[in-house]
């Protein structure tokens, strides 16, 4: 799954796509209404790559948990974020069995079946046929024996001398023929 260039913004609803970058900042646009926007240095950007869920034992991306929530619903939009806190609890541990009751809040879960949903509903949770393709190649070279590749020695290039300049400061000849005498 693939969600570098989705982004959320401290103190704007929903979800952003990076469509390109600006001198000091960026132009995003919105999930929501499709607004472009510009997002200057100093606002708070957090992108969802960078985001993860505590769990007792070590901490699980959330591209990882959309992942799960995508098999389970089969691409489509999850449990509503405005449901039961208990409910969303008992969602997620479904799929995350260790999450971490205590340090995972409830606007953390709100928050992540909304941004769940809002991906859903603009197609962006599609698995990668480069995620597909890798799970294949891990099954294929478990099944191979590995061969070690020959690597080719490359010969040391020796540097290139560049011309001195003419006339460079240090007094050298000057190209017009100086005026002496009288």
């Amino acid at each position: 799954m693939n969600l570098e260039s989705i982004i959320s913004i401290t103190g704007k609803p929903g979800l952003y796509k990076v469509l390109s970058q600006i001198k000091n900042g960026l132009i995003v646009e919105s999930l929501i209404d499709g607004k472009r926007t510009p997002v200057h240095a100093s606002d708070k950007v957090s992108a969802l790559t960078d985001i993860s869920i505590y769990t007792y034992e070590s901490d699980i991306p959330l591209s990882d948990i959309y992942d799960k929530i995508y098999k389970k619903t089969g691409g489509k939009p999850a449990i509503d974020h405005k449901a039961k806190p208990e409910e969303l609890r008992s969602y997620l541990k479904e799929m995350v069995e260790d999450f971490d009751q205590d340090r995972v809040y409830h606007s953390d879960l709100k928050k992540l079946f909304q941004w769940f949903n809002l991906l859903a509903e603009n197609n962006l949770l599609k698995q990668d046929e480069k995620d597909d393709k890798k799970d294949n190649k891990k099954d294929d070279v478990s099944k191979k024996e590995t061969k070690p590749k020959k690597v080719a020695v490359k010969k040391p290039v020796a540097p290139k001398h560049s011309p001195k300049p003419r006339g460079a400061k240090g007094g050298s000849q000057t190209s017009m023929p100086s005026k002496k005498g009288g």
